[in-house]
């Protein structure tokens, strides 16, 4: 898998870790159960602090994707639906950012979201 990062982008750098991962899931070049690098040793690789590979690595636990346990590292969750739902997270990430630059309140998002639920 490959990680890369963009100091000069506006997306914080723990936030392009993870969509590293999303879209490695996304394109079939991960797989489930597969392991990732270590905190350390990516932050050493990418120039940047643990913590904020952390941050990411944080950020993927949170929306299901991989699971971190102290001793065996981060792994991505052996689920089957694991490179939809990640497709699925860049998808929702991509519209918050559209709603955003549209000047969109959260509640005026999460209605539409609502909204769209309901009608299905």
């Amino acid at each position: 898998m490959l990680f890369r990062v963009d100091p000069a982008s506006a997306v914080p750098l723990g936030d392009q870790i993870a969509a590293c991962v999303r879209g490695a899931l996304a394109d079939g070049s991960a797989a489930p159960g597969e392991r990732l690098p270590a905190a350390r040793e990516l932050a050493d690789s990418l120039g940047v602090n643990v913590h904020t590979v952390l941050r990411g690595y944080q950020r993927l636990r949170e929306e299901g994707l991989i699971e971190l346990r102290r001793g065996r590292g981060a792994v991505i969750v052996p689920a089957a639906a694991v490179p939809d739902r990640a497709r699925l997270v860049e998808r929702v990430r991509e519209v918050v950012a559209e709603a955003r630059e549209l000047g969109m309140t959260e509640d005026e998002v999460l209605t539409l979201v609502r909204t769209s639920l309901s009608a299905t």
